[in-house]
């Protein structure tokens, strides 16, 4: 099977699905940001995962469909929040909610849209829809937990790798086991079947966000659709950061490792930034970062050999590689 074809089939459905999900025009205020935020693109990762998993585990994924929806959209809440909490300029290459308007817009469109995810997701048909139900709320407080962990550990100067990824593991993982584990209710699965997608999805959303710590610093401005370096800009606790706080050895150099992890003035600095890729590259963090997104990696693929089917093994398989082979 074509995999890639596969994925651009079920995008193009899901983007057209959000096209017209919000029918509403009044109040404008409130209802031109959010049709702003759903046609604002994005790779559509996890409704799509969430079809894939399904697919995968030999049930077909139509009737995942309105649960993959609810989770692109419950997505683009944490987004235009977090975008709020760090200030950022810029998402997927367009100005951010709450600076194309403002700040109070941008809470209650992203209010609004954990309520147009809510109603989405009780169209799903399905007998297991408490347990739905119950896999998506207990997705958006874990990933709210992560939220409150990361702005926790900016304030913090010490934050160890274990902290880190537990941290991520809930801001991050937790969405896409909600993926993994909804396409697998709705694809009626056991027991150990829904663990092995669960298991999946966590190793693959830390290899993910650890991609996404790489390529905040290392990513080609236009693509990435961010501004380069924000996360050092905004003094946060990455997995290169912490693996520099540990590795890194001049005098000079650790200062400016100790400059991030204090928050002192000059870290969004052009000059600042581009300091840090050489320190990022000369002390082999670079290297120990894409060792570690391997890694985790080939134990979200380890997870699948409880599936029974094998070729749902390699469609996951196939997603893990093209998430690992991302450049954006």
């Amino acid at each position: 099977m074509d995999y890639s074809k596969l994925f651009e089939d079920y995008r193009i459905k899901v983007e057209n699905s959000l096209d017209s999900l919000v029918t509403q025009k009044e109040p404008v205020s409130l209802y031109e940001p959010i049709r702003y935020v759903l046609d604002g693109g994005g790779k559509r990762i996890r409704p799509i995962l969430t079809l894939f998993t399904c697919e995968a585990l030999g049930a077909p994924p139509e009737p995942a469909f309105n649960a993959a929806i609810a989770i692109e959209v419950l997505h683009n809440f944490t987004l235009v929040h977090d975008d709020i909490m760090d200030n950022a300029d810029t998402r997927r290459g367009r100005m951010t909610v709450h600076k194309k308007w403002d700040r109070d817009v941008a809470i209650l469109s992203g209010d609004q849209l954990v309520g147009i995810a809510y109603n989405k997701l009780l169209k799903t048909n399905s007998l297991r829809i408490r347990e739905i139900m119950d896999v998506f709320t207990n997705g958006i407080l874990e990933v709210c937990e992560g939220q409150g962990l990361d702005k926790e550990f900016e304030f913090r100067k010490e934050v160890s790798i274990d902290e880190y990824l537990k941290m991520i593991e809930k801001k991050t993982s937790k969405l896409l086991e909600t993926c993994t584990v909804i396409g697998a209710l709705i694809a009626d699965a056991g027991g150990e079947q829904i663990n092995a997608v669960r298991n999946y999805a966590k190793n693959l959303g830390l290899a993910f966000q650890i991609q996404d710590d790489l390529l905040d610093i290392f990513a080609d401005e236009k693509k990435f659709g961010k501004k380069t370096g924000g996360d050092i800009a905004e003094g946060k606790k990455t997995y290169l950061l912490l693996k520099a706080a540990e590795l890194v050895t001049g005098k000079n150099d650790r200062e400016s490792i100790k400059k991030i992890l204090n928050k002192e003035p000059g870290i969004g600095e052009k000059d600042f930034i581009l300091n840090i890729q050489r320190i990022y590259e000369e002390y082999g963090i670079f290297d120990e970062s894409k060792k570690a997104i391997e890694n985790f990696t080939l134990e979200a693929d380890k997870s699948l050999e409880l599936i029974s089917t094998g070729g749902g093994r390699e469609m996951l398989k196939w997603f893990s590689a093209m998430l690992l082979n991302r450049n954006y």
